[in-house]
């Protein structure tokens, strides 16, 4: 199944891109892409980071299984004053 990833903010700046597709084995979870993607990004991989997310503009878990042509946000923590 094809999958398009979003990110914002200091995700998108450790990615280096705003957007990707993903090819997944169909059922995959939210945290298993997430693993997959901190692989292919490694600057991904922040220790004790908290994001929500979000599966076609519905948060979810990270154990909701995503269906093909799903579009993933990862949203990460927002600070300011």
């Amino acid at each position: 199944m094809q999958i398009r990833v979003k990110f914002f903010a200091i995700l998108r700046e450790r990615a280096g891109t705003s957007m990707v597709t993903k090819e997944l084995p169909d059922g995959t979870t939210v945290a298993e892409l997430w693993q997959e993607l901190q692989k292919d990004y490694a600057r991904l991989n922040v220790a004790g980071i908290r994001l929500l997310y979000a599966v076609n503009q519905n948060y979810v878990s990270l154990d909701h299984a995503l269906k093909d042509q799903d579009e993933v946000v990862f949203i990460p923590p927002v600070s300011g004053g």
